[in-house]
């Protein structure tokens, strides 16, 4: 699948700016050494390559259900590690996580990793740069 990400940023997807606690910023932190981030075009080029490549929104119901890439399975953080095996029962398909700016996305990476799941990665920037690059969504 070939996505085009040049478009201009569409008006309705005014996105909060998020203001995280040090603590949470810490554990972030903590885990970014320990997994694999990719820039958008990397995301890009890895899910136009692997057709088995799965793009993985791990925000909140109500955030997927506001918007979320075309692609993408819903698999909620708070959820996450209850369902993966379940949804993904393969450990070595190839995972791209985003949350809304790819902090917990970066923590659902490295739980994923821990439980056996051998090619994870998570997107930096998450949905707002989806958003900002004109990545097909839902709206």
């Amino acid at each position: 699948m070939e996505f085009t990400l040049d478009f201009p940023l569409r008006a309705k997807h005014n996105l909060p700016v998020m203001q995280h606690s040090p603590g949470f910023l810490k554990v972030v932190n903590e885990v970014r050494p320990l997994i694999r981030e990719v820039t958008l075009e990397q995301a890009r080029q890895r899910l136009a390559a692997n057709p088995k490549a799965i793009l993985i929104d791990v925000r909140e119901d109500s955030e997927w259900a506001a918007g979320h890439a075309l692609q993408a399975i819903h698999l909620g953080r708070g959820i996450l590690e209850r369902d993966i095996e379940t949804a993904i029962p393969d450990p070595g398909v190839e995972c791209i996580l985003y949350c809304g700016g790819g902090y917990r996305s970066a923590l659902a990476a490295e739980v994923a990793q821990r439980m056996g799941y051998k090619n994870v990665a998570s997107l930096m920037g998450g949905y707002k740069a989806l958003v900002a690059a004109g990545w097909p969504t839902t709206h």
